[in-house]
């Protein structure tokens, strides 16, 4: 293993867009369930709600919690109707849960979706059988990332120790909270929507495919 890596004994996972790449374009679906859910519930347009729902999603880090503060949604009727979505894009990734199965310690994934959702993702890839739990948004109390108490709870649920966890995400936003505390971020750059940030000081490395990353830094001495 990658010597900077050697003391890491949890590795954390985000899911859509981490787990799998942007291209399978599973959460271009979901999003399109999102603009819609909020076109119906608001009474708007197709433009405007789309814009409604992307300012909602970078002001708070989710659609849903802006939809739950302005309008009082109701969160497990949002996510079931978004997440209710054909997975057919999806393929099992044996070289990924190779790579998954082979690291030392505890795996997590670390989500703000919501546990159903995740578990038919990590079943479809065949990932199943490959992590301890899922830490959801239901988990974080409904506060998603990037706010730090989904974090804090996140490490208090699982007795973490920040400095020996490393944290995959997709969102490069997603990955400073996990820095401040004390984690190794990766940043899985494979082309997935970004927040206007620029500032990426906070980014220990940066990766476009997740398994052979994972095979390279086993492999390392």
């Amino acid at each position: 293993m990658l010597p900077s890596l050697a003391t890491i004994d949890t590795w954390i996972f985000d899911l859509d867009n981490t787990l799998y790449p942007a291209r399978a374009n599973l959460f271009a679906r979901i999003d399109e369930r999102m603009t819609a859910y909020v076109a119906r519930r608001l009474g708007l347009g197709g433009d405007a709600a789309r814009a409604l729902q992307k300012d909602y999603f970078h002001r708070h880090g989710t659609t849903l919690t802006g939809l739950m503060a302005d309008h009082g949604v109701d969160p497990h009727e949002f996510l079931a109707d978004v997440h209710d979505v054909e997975m057919d894009v999806l393929e099992a990734d044996a070289p990924l849960a190779a790579a998954i199965a082979q690291l030392p310690g505890r795996k997590l994934v670390f989500t703000n979706g919501d546990k159903p959702y995740a578990l038919r993702v990590l079943d479809r890839l065949g990932l199943g059988d490959h992590f301890e739990a899922v830490h959801d948004i239901h988990a974080m109390d409904l506060v998603p990332k990037p706010h730090a108490s989904a974090y804090a709870g996140l490490c208090a649920a699982f007795g973490i120790v920040p400095s020996r966890a490393i944290f995959f995400e997709d969102m490069a936003r997603n990955l400073a909270p996990a820095k401040a505390i004390g984690m190794t971020t990766v940043w899985v750059d494979n082309g997935s929507e970004q927040g206007p940030e620029v500032a990426r000081d906070h980014i220990d490395f940066t990766v476009h495919d997740l398994a052979p990353w994972l095979q390279h830094i086993m492999e390392a001495s």
